[in-house]
């Protein structure tokens, strides 16, 4: 198989120049010039980072696109790129992309998220969504007039499930016969929540609903204790989303104390 160079899935990964010590190990001669095996290494890493596995193929990849770089940058120099105001644009964007990632994981390492911040945030979560849970179905159409037409038809002995899948015009539910699943009644919009709560398990609206999305029949099929998932569950989940406001707070923050003239 002829060697090529590094996979995009590789070349994704790289972020920025490396330096190297002096006295790193070679890897190659290029035009007599050494070619440090730590820029290898370097490389390596930061595919890992990506997590992707580091196969044999891929080191091979790897070290084949070290040395190509290698010999485009001994081009590049020898053509005096290195002074064209384009590069040094595109290195001083570089130097601050690779700068500002070190920042904001210098200061995601400094303020980890908490198990007792974790813990306040599913807390306030669970008191959100405790209580009822309703599982509803609905037929959505444009109109009031066909709205109750369906609902003469429904009392006139017609199946619901069957009518939601031809005429709904909402694709999901309707698909499923007007199914909406378990769902918090606060979940819909007002017109819709405030019809469905003062309906009785197996109940009808007898009238159509009226909503921004159209025109609701809407049928309560069944009510429960809201089911919420363990905090284990989704602690990954809160741990991440905690993270992300922190790091957005941090940014807020220094914009916010910056002098901008």
């Amino acid at each position: 198989m002829k060697k090529k160079l590094m996979s995009g899935l590789v070349a994704a990964a790289l972020l920025g120049t490396v330096v190297l010590p002096v006295s790193a190990q070679n890897l190659a001669i290029v035009n007599g010039k050494p070619v440090p095996k730590e820029r290898a290494e370097a490389l390596k890493q930061q595919v890992e980072r990506s997590g992707k596995p580091i196969t044999p193929e891929i080191e091979g990849q790897i070290k084949e696109e070290v040395i190509a770089r290698e010999i485009f940058m001994q081009e590049a120099k020898k053509r005096g790129l290195e002074g064209s105001a384009d590069y040094k644009s595109q290195m001083d964007l570089a130097r601050q992309t690779i700068l500002i990632r070190e920042l904001f994981a210098d200061f995601q390492k400094k303020n980890p998220v908490t198990d007792a911040e974790i813990q306040a945030e599913y807390d306030k979560f669970v008191a959100a969504n405790s209580g009822k849970e309703y599982k509803a179905s609905h037929i959505l159409v444009e109109s009031e007039d066909q709205a109750k037409a369906i609902v003469a038809q429904i009392n006139k002995g017609g199946k619901f499930e069957e009518i939601a899948k031809k005429e709904s015009k909402d694709p999901g539910s309707g698909a499923r016969g007007g199914d909406l699943d378990w769902a918090n009644p606060s979940s819909y919009v007002a017109e819709f929540t405030e019809a469905l709560v003062k309906l009785k398990k197996g109940e009808m609206t007898a009238t159509p609903v009226k909503s921004q999305f159209g025109w609701h029949i809407i049928r309560l099929d069944d009510v429960r204790d809201a089911q919420l998932p363990k905090l284990d569950e989704v602690k990954p989940q809160i741990a991440q989303q905690l993270q992300q406001q922190k790091l957005a707070k941090f940014q807020e923050d220094l914009r916010a104390k910056a002098k901008v003239q």
